[in-house]
């Protein structure tokens, strides 16, 4: 096991290196100058050569590219992600005070896909062919297709501004105040979720079909077991298995999620973060973050790996 896991961590940071490689090149092949975007149209009139030189001098952007990305990814190693050219702040700091923010959303996204989805395949599957059957499918057919942008400002329209139930947008620690940060995430997580409960819903009805089919879950029912019984102690264990790889998949869903829903609904967490680093083309910060999000990918599918000797002890690590 220890092998397996070592081995899986430096597989892991050499695609964290192409990951970081990819995007420091595909930031600069985009047009525009992020200096010259820093600078207001009136202060660039009455800015130097030598002032804008001194700007790229003071952010590292007037040495090679290969010095560039050599400079970042030490820096990165000891925890300095470099400066903002947005912000004028540390990426660090940015990121330290905005990642809470994304990972309450995400987190209650993702066990509201377990909680929901997990649950409505298992009865979707049990009674296949009936109207419960029916209903999940068509809802979670309806889940995969929906927009979340577009669910995100039909919500806003539906319960902020015509029945006015829920506020409009911002988000608000629940430390500080949990009933109003409650009010604040509802729509947005419901957002997050949908997607991830109507694909794991879909999922776990697959599995679990495949599964009491087998000869070993006919021979629970001729043994007179209860339904229960049979569902969760023989059957529930061995489809987990491509459900538990679907939900590691759904940690980069609900990642990429919070960029979109973020911004409908003007949460300042990473997803916004990165969307204005990309209209900025600020590459500390978009860098910064694109490396927090794939380290936080990499970890999710290697507890994903792990767990598979868990749900079917067949399985060995080498």
């Amino acid at each position: 096991m220890t092998t397996y896991i070592i081995r899986r961590l430096i597989q892991s940071l050499f695609v964290l290196l192409i990951v970081t490689i990819i995007v420091f090149l595909a930031m600069r092949l985009l047009p525009g100058d992020p200096i010259l975007m820093m600078v207001t149209a009136d202060a660039l009139k009455e800015a130097s050569e030598e002032h804008i030189a001194a700007l790229r001098h003071e952010f590292g952007l007037d040495k090679p590219l290969f010095v560039q990305y050599a400079n970042w990814l030490s820096g990165a190693v000891r925890g300095d992600l470099g400066k903002s050219i947005l912000h004028g702040d540390s990426v660090t700091t940015e990121i330290v005070r905005r990642i809470p923010i994304t990972f309450h959303l995400g987190a209650v996204a993702f066990l509201m896909s377990i909680l929901i989805g997990i649950p409505a395949g298992i009865i979707s599957a049990v009674r296949r062919g009936g109207w419960l059957d029916t209903g999940v499918t068509l809802l979670a057919n309806l889940g995969i297709t929906v927009p979340i942008f577009w669910l995100g400002i039909l919500l806003v329209y539906l319960f902020a501004l015509y029945l006015r139930w829920l506020p409009t947008f911002g988000y608000t620690s629940p430390f500080d105040n949990f009933w109003l940060s409650t009010r604040q995430v509802l729509m947005p997580i419901f957002c997050l979720s949908v997607f991830a409960i109507a694909s794991g819903a879909r999922q776990t009805r697959s599995s679990m079909l495949e599964v009491i089919q087998q000869d070993y879950i006919r021979t629970a029912w001729s043994k007179g077991l209860k339904e229960r019984a049979v569902i969760f102690r023989h059957a529930l264990k061995n489809a987990l298995i491509p459900v538990v790889t679907l939900k590691g998949m759904t940690v980069s869903n609900i990642f990429g999620g919070s960029v979109l829903i973020e911004t409908v609904f003007n949460i300042p967490g990473m997803g916004r973060l990165a969307v204005d680093g990309v209209v900025s083309q600020d590459y500390a910060i978009v860098q910064g973050v694109i490396l927090v999000v794939a380290t936080a990918v990499m970890l999710a599918n290697l507890v994903v790996d792990l767990s598979y000797g868990w749900l079917d002890p067949r399985i060995r690590y080498g």
